[in-house]
This record gives structure tokens, C-alpha cells and sequence, in this order.
């Protein structure tokens, strides 16, 4: 038993058991792959199985479009051509065994280019980068607790700069553990938010009831201490640049930056594809419609089950036990 909870056989798809393990027989014995290698080849595998079993296309009939879409997904969320390339390596080899073994007529992966390498793709930061600017910001200063809230809503919740800066009061469902986030196109969505962004969101509200702020604008969430109007993209754009900056950080950093780190992680952790997808309201599936068709809750659980934040958030609560 404990040896399949650390195998990726439990793809969540309809493959046969006995056919993930003739794979694993011939990844080992006929093609001599490393420990590493064979582990790889096979999470990549379970990556692809969970991206199916929620659209309930069979293993058998994958198409070289859903192929596509898969590797857009991945795309997506901001995972490295690189890493692409390492997934698709990985199930070409499995669709290339299903050919040889008969279970297919054809291959879907023949016709798939790998993607380019050379490709740019924003930078994804480490969670102890992360935690190094959040520290770095001086809470005696006024907009300390404003700009430590800003720095964990957008890596806790995955917003665009835009959706942060029209965050309001009204948005905010904290006892149910929710945001409402509008994106583009005026599409609404709602996005799980963990404890600790509540609680850095909650000590910027004591400081937030000092300002005077102007009429019209009593709703958002995040306000200019001076001119109590809502903030600009572009203020944050540059003071999320210079904290990056004062902490001697190299690489090219922006407010999109804890998006895509947000998605990574979540993804590197485990968290099914399209969960992320949605949270992140990606046109391609994060329309109103998708949200009849997959549950909140089980959403809320996926996101705070994976995110670093709230794995970091649980263990620390049964330390201080």
C-alpha cells in the first residue's frame, strides 16, 4: 500500500494499473533509466493523466490538439521551455510504448514539435525570495503593512497588478476564505486566499482606518497614505522594483512575478493544472461558465493544500503547539 501512494500510478485517469507498471518494467529494464529518470518520466505521465481526467478524454484517443492544449497549459502558468520539453520527452515515451505494445494504432506525439528553448518566459521566484523581500520591508515605516499585504496578496491569490489595484473592501470574503477578483473583460471569479495574506491584510486595515481618504474611493482595498485615492499600477510596478532591488535581487522582477511564481509552485507542488487555471482566469478555460462545473470548496482545497504559504502557515500553528 505505501508503495502506490509513492508511485504515480494513481494517475486519476482511466489507465490500467498493470499497463502503468509494464511501462515502469520497460522505462527500467529495457531503457535503463536512473532512479531520477524514471520517476520524472513517470509524475510527467500523471501531469497529463489528471489534465485528461477532468475533461474526460481517454488515454487511447488523445489527440494531437489536446496535446496542444495541454502543453499551452503548461505554458500558462509559466513553467520553463525547458521543463516543457522534459514533459513531452516524458510522454512521447509512453505514448511511444503504447504503439510498440498494440494498445494504440497511432501515436499522437508524432506529429507535436518540442517547444523552442530559447523562449522567454517571466522570471518564477523562490519562496525564500519571496520571504526575503516581505522581510525586507520596514513595518515602522507608514506603508509598511500596506506594502507587505500588497507583496502576499499577489503571491497568495495569483492576481494580475490590475486586479489588485481594484480590490475592495466588498471583494473580500474572509470567513468563507475568498476573494472576488474581476478580471479582463469584466469577468468575475473567485479565488481562495490564505490565512496569512488575511492576516497581513488585516494589519494593513488598522493602519488604512488613519487615512483620510477621498471620497468616492472608501471601497479599495489598497490607497495612496497621502492622497487616499487607490493605488496605480505603475506605483506598485516601480516600488516592487526597488524592494527586489534593495535586497540585491538579479533578477527581473515585477508584480507579474508573484503571479507566475504563484502558479509554478502550485503546480511543482502537486495541484491539478486546471484548478490553477481557473485561479488565474485564463480565458482559455476561466470563463463563468467553468464555475458550474467545479466545486468551490474542493477549488479552496486544492489551492490551500499546495500553496507554500499555507503549507509553511499549517506546520508553524502545530510547532507552537
Amino acid at each position: 500500500m505505501e508503495r502506490s501512494e509513492k508511485t504515480p500510478y494513481n494517475t486519476d485517469c482511466n489507465v490500467d494499473k498493470s499497463l502503468l507498471r509494464r511501462y515502469n518494467q520497460y522505462l527500467k529494464l529495457e531503457r535503463g533509466l536512473s532512479g531520477n529518470t524514471l520517476e520524472a518520466y513517470m509524475g510527467d505521465l500523471q501531469k497529463l493523466m489528471k489534465y485528461l481526467s477532468e475533461d474526460g478524454t481517454d488515454f487511447r484517443t488523445l489527440s494531437v490538439d489536446d496535446l496542444h492544449q495541454f502543453m499551452a497549459g503548461l505554458a500558462d502558468v509559466g513553467i520553463h521551455p525547458r521543463s516543457m520539453a522534459r514533459i513531452l520527452s516524458g510522454i512521447r515515451s509512453f505514448y511511444r510504448f503504447l504503439y510498440v505494445e498494440k494498445e494504440i494504432v497511432q501515436d499522437p506525439t508524432e506529429l507535436l514539435e518540442s517547444p523552442k528553448i530559447g523562449l522567454h518566459l517571466p522570471e518564477v521566484l523562490k519562496v525564500a525570495e519571496i520571504d526575503s523581500m516581505i522581510a525586507s520591508i520596514d513595518l515602522s515605516q507608514p506603508e509598511g503593512t500596506r506594502n507587505r499585504a500588497i507583496l502576499e496578496t499577489l503571491y497568495s491569490c495569483g492576481l494580475r497588478v490590475s486586479e489588485l489595484c481594484r480590490l475592495k473592501l466588498s471583494d473580500l470574503y474572509f470567513d468563507e476564505g475568498f476573494i472576488r477578483v474581476m478580471g479582463k473583460g469584466g469577468k468575475e471569479r473567485l479565488v481562495p486566499i490564505s490565512p496569512r495574506a488575511i492576516t497581513e491584510l488585516t494589519n494593513w486595515f488598522y493602519d488604512r482606518n488613519q487615512i483620510r481618504i477621498k471620497p468616492g474611493r472608501e471601497d479599495f482595498v489598497f490607497l495612496s497614505l497621502r492622497r487616499g485615492t487607490p493605488l496605480s499600477r505603475i506605483t506598485v510596478f516601480h516600488w516592487v522594483k526597488e524592494i527586489a532591488a534593495s535586497i540585491g535581487l538579479q533578477k527581473n522582477i515585477s508584480p507579474h512575478t508573484f503571479r507566475h511564481s504563484f502558479a509554478t509552485h502550485l503546480l511543482e507542488g502537486g495541484a491539478n493544472l486546471r484548478a490553477i487555471q481557473a485561479m488565474l482566469g485564463h480565458e482559455s478555460i476561466a470563463t463563468t461558465e467553468i464555475y458550474t462545473h467545479i466545486d468551490r470548496s474542493k477549488l479552496r482545497e486544492e489551492i490551500l493544500l499546495h500553496h507554500p504559504r499555507n503549507i509553511y502557515y499549517e506546520s508553524s500553528k502545530h510547532r507552537g503547539k
